[in-house]
């Protein structure tokens, strides 16, 4: 079988369909112009390397050659991955949704040469059943309508894409006010799941986006039960099938109510905005047990997801050997055989293992003998009901996981998507430094700056624009709305993790690439891609919440949070504009938008700016940095000055701290808030005092 077009890409997901015997073009013009001159439609099939049932239609039809035959007959077929080219998949995956109120991936559009949509769906098995059309069934009835009826096809692509850019967002200037964060709250509280957390019923998304939200609603309010939500939510998924127990991290979501079955693949925006929240409820809280998610979680990430330039990969499969789940579970003859006796019948007990399987195999719900790992109770009341001491359980425990977790070495391991991409980066950048911050860990602030170096030095065009994608030493495409905001968010946090100005320097030049080529002159907020980017249908602009918050509700934090850094008021009344742009869709359906309520609620205030002026490497300054840094402050900016070393750079950026120099020869912290300033202390007490008591309610 000689291999097709997709043999020239580094995309992971289209070298898996290199070898199909579908004619597959990546997306180009060559495609187009081939779709004319031979006068077909296109076949445009959009995915991504871990997904599962991208695998299932590849080995049913696109493996097949007697569907590749009719394809390659029928139309022009094009394959696209949506993380590569997440604008392709924006623009179609709305197109599904105006066609048939849903979306998901494999997407399958069909379409004129001129790239109008005239049919979609997603997943399409080889041969109808069901009432669902097959693919054999569906490319001759498309065939047929080409060559009979090609009016009507092209009346509905018309008045398909007409629909589309009709739809996109009107700015009707209206602001929102603290009314809409309680709003989004009720709607949440309504939905929450009180027995097993999360919100809704199966399958469930972690949505850690909601539980940011939430525990800000919660600062702001007071209200213990926004707490309770984001700590129930938060227990049940690690105690789930969902967090991978021996190893590390979690998979993409939970099949069923009770987090026990999860879809295996690992997403590394997952791992980044679950780190985050975990991170963000230690320090609210000060449970230990979370600290210990967050460092199992990014062990898993230096471990297995590290790209040796600097990077991380993308994702991980839910399926190896051909089967999904297969390098995860676990029969108990297994486990019996690898661990001693006391060990087996700890493990066994607290993680549910039954002898004939737990885990049913989901398209016939048939019992597989195989046992996904996951805990109902705290392990002090499994170990009352065990008669063991609570530290003893937890020690055997650790060691029949350590054992499990070496053997599972040995088993053929999902393949990993290895490209590296800038957006999701930006997220984990942003979890290491927070995580560094939060438990004073030096690796994890160590490894979150050399990924920016990384992006910073060689994901960059020619005249220094950001890029998108680097694979094999290979760095392409211009960079999104997201890889900007994100990368972005990355930088401010990196800058208070270990408070190296050139960091903020850098997020402060990303800032002004974003506005000056994403940014919506006419209505506010920005478009998804920039001005000199190749033309799609239409130029799309998001700002609600899908498996990760939208770029325009992270870049709008950004623009609060550099406003207040730099004294420009000019980047906060665009994040003001942003709010007015999205504000009807977002009154419709509040908690829709739970990551644009995050930045307005840091934007209504009170916020605070707290300067520490003291020599970098004196014990009193780290004292003050430690302590400002242990605590959970999302509606503070801290900056710091050495006046004794080179100050010039923070100088230039916030001009308003010139003057805040040490006193006594002192660390000196500056509590301000609007640009009006306590009197300066060098006692932390005193610090955190005035911290606490200038932020309102």
């Amino acid at each position: 079988m000689s291999p097709n077009r997709l043999k020239y890409e580094k995309s992971p997901y289209l070298l898996q369909h290199a070898d199909n015997p579908v004619d597959w073009y990546p997306w180009g013009e060559e495609a187009f112009e081939r779709a004319g001159e031979l006068d077909r439609p296109i076949f445009l099939s959009i995915g991504y390397s871990t997904c599962h049932w991208c695998h299932v239609m590849e080995h049913e039809s696109f493996e097949d050659r007697e569907v590749a035959g009719l394809m390659n007959e029928t139309f022009v077929s094009v394959k696209v991955d949506r993380e590569e080219r997440p604008d392709i998949d924006q623009v179609y995956m709305s197109v599904s949704r105006i066609l048939t109120g849903r979306g998901g991936w494999p997407l399958t559009i069909i379409m004129t040469p001129d790239k109008k949509p005239f049919y979609t769906a997603t997943y399409i098995p080889k041969d109808s059943r069901f009432g669902t059309v097959g693919m054999m069934d569906l490319i001759s009835r498309i065939a047929l309508l080409w060559k009979n009826k090609r009016e009507e096809l092209v009346n509905t692509a018309d008045n398909v894409t007409d629909e589309l850019v009709q739809s996109s967002p009107k700015q009707n200037r209206e602001d929102l006010t603290r009314d809409i964060l309680k709003r989004a709250y009720e709607e949440l509280k309504e939905s929450f799941d009180r027995e097993r957390g999360g919100f809704g019923s199966a399958p469930k998304f972690p949505s850690p986006h909601n539980l940011d939200f939430l525990l800000r609603y919660w600062k702001r309010t007071g209200d213990p039960e926004a707490l309770s939500i984001v700590e129930k939510t938060l227990d049940e998924i690690q105690k789930g099938g969902i967090y991978d127990h021996l190893g590390g991290g979690f998979h993409r979501y939970s099949t069923d109510r009770e987090w026990r079955v999860p879809h295996f693949e690992k997403m590394l925006y997952d791992q980044a905005l679950l780190t985050i929240a975990y991170t963000d409820a230690y320090q609210a809280t000060g449970k230990d047990e979370y600290g210990r998610i967050v460092r199992e979680t990014l062990e898993h990430l230096l471990r297995d997801m590290k790209d040796p330039d600097g990077g991380f990969y993308s994702a991980e499969d839910a399926d190896s050997e051909g089967e999904e789940g297969k390098f995860y579970l676990w029969t108990e003859d297994e486990v019996r055989k690898l661990l001693g006796d006391r060990e087996a019948e700890a493990f066994v007990a607290v993680y549910n293992i039954e002898a004939g399987g737990n885990y049913q195999e989901e398209s016939t719900n048939s019992p597989t003998g195989r046992n996904i790992l996951y805990r109902e109770r705290p392990l002090n009341e499994e170990a009352r009901d065990l008669g063991a001491n609570g530290e003893e359980l937890r020690a055997v425990i650790a060691t029949a996981k350590q054992k499990l977790f070496r053997y599972r070495e040995s088993r053929v391991r999902p393949q990993r998507d290895d490209k590296v991409l800038t957006d999701w980066n930006g997220l984990t950048i942003a979890a290491l430094a927070k995580a560094g911050r939060a438990l004073d860990e030096p690796l994890y602030k160590r490894v979150a700056a050399e990924a920016a170096e990384f992006f910073l030095n060689s994901m960059r065009a020619e005249d220094r624009r950001l890029l998108h994608r680097y694979r094999e030493g290979e760095a392409k495409g211009i960079a999104y709305v997201d890889d900007y905001a994100f990368m972005v968010w990355g930088l401010l946090e990196l800058y208070e993790s270990t408070f190296e100005p050139e960091y903020l320097k850098e997020a402060v030049t990303l800032n002004e690439e974003l506005i000056e080529y994403f940014w919506d002159t006419d209505s506010g907020g920005f478009f998804f891609y920039a001005y000199d980017s190749e033309e799609l249908l239409v130029r799309t602009k998001e700002f609600y919440d899908g498996a990760i918050p939208s770029g325009n509700s992270i870049a709008m934090m950004n623009l609060l949070r550099l406003g207040r850094i730099t004294g420009d008021a000019k980047l906060e009344e665009k994040a003001a504009e942003i709010v007015r742009s999205a504000s009807s869709s977002v009154r419709k359906v509040p908690n829709a938008f739970t990551s644009l309520l995050s930045s307005l609620d840091f934007g209504l205030g009170p916020t605070l700016e707290v300067v520490i002026s003291g020599a970098k490497e004196a014990a009193d300054t780290k004292e003050m940095l430690r302590a400002v840094s242990g605590t959970y402050a999302p509606h503070d900016i801290v900056l710091f000055r050495d006046p004794d070393g080179n100050s010039s750079v923070i100088d230039d950026i916030a001009p308003w701290v010139k003057e805040m120099g040490k006193v006594d020869d002192r660390a000196t912290a500056y509590v301000c808030e609007g640009r009006t300033c306590l009197l300066p202390t060098t006692d932390v007490g005193r610090l955190l005092l005035a911290m606490e008591s200038r932020k309102g309610r």
